[in-house]
């Protein structure tokens, strides 16, 4: 006699095509999120390579007050300059560079920064890095051109990005 399993009734279709429409959803989701990632770097290099160019010009013209916009006025806050070694929040900063940097000069004081802005964020607060140029003569007539290393972190506050620290070196030698 020949015993007959029951026939299990085969099922016409995708069977098992769910793992490929997850690994397709994970996939599609991966890549959304990489070039959106990549937009965003593109977009904080354009904006923080505006705001160091600006920075840069209000330092320029010789007036503490076009540079104060970059500045948070936060008491506490640490700034390292080139001269004196360093300034507890705006309010010692501003007059300090005034007389340390702008008052020294003959002629207007030029600061530039480099192509190799390197910049890195997290949500409202970035850190850049920057080579930048300082040209000035000063009322003794000696020409000084430093080349200054440059970082600042900038804190995201409403619409406006702002300098929380600073510090600014010349290497020696």
């Amino acid at each position: 006699m020949l015993v007959q399993s029951p026939s299990r009734a085969r099922v016409n279709g995708p069977r098992h095509h769910w793992i490929l429409y997850v690994f397709v959803a994970f996939f599609g989701g991966l890549l959304t999120f990489v070039g959106a990632r990549a937009q965003q770097k593109a977009t904080d290099n354009a904006t923080f390579r505006k705001l160091i160019d600006n920075y840069c010009a209000a330092w320029s013209s010789g007036n503490v007050a076009n540079a104060a916009k970059f500045y948070a006025k936060d008491d506490g806050l640490v700034f390292y300059d080139v001269a004196p070694f360093s300034y507890n929040g705006w309010k010692e900063y501003a007059p300090g560079v005034q007389k340390e940097i702008l008052e020294t000069a003959a002629s207007i004081t030029t600061l530039t920064a480099g192509k190799e802005l390197k910049v890195t964020r997290h949500g409202h607060i970035a850190w850049m890095t920057v080579p930048m140029h300082l040209s000035k003569k000063t009322k003794d007539g000696k020409e000084l051109d430093l080349q200054l290393r440059y970082t600042g972190i900038w804190e995201k506050r409403g619409a406006t990005w702002l300098l929380v620290h600073e510090h600014l070196s010349v290497p020696l030698g």
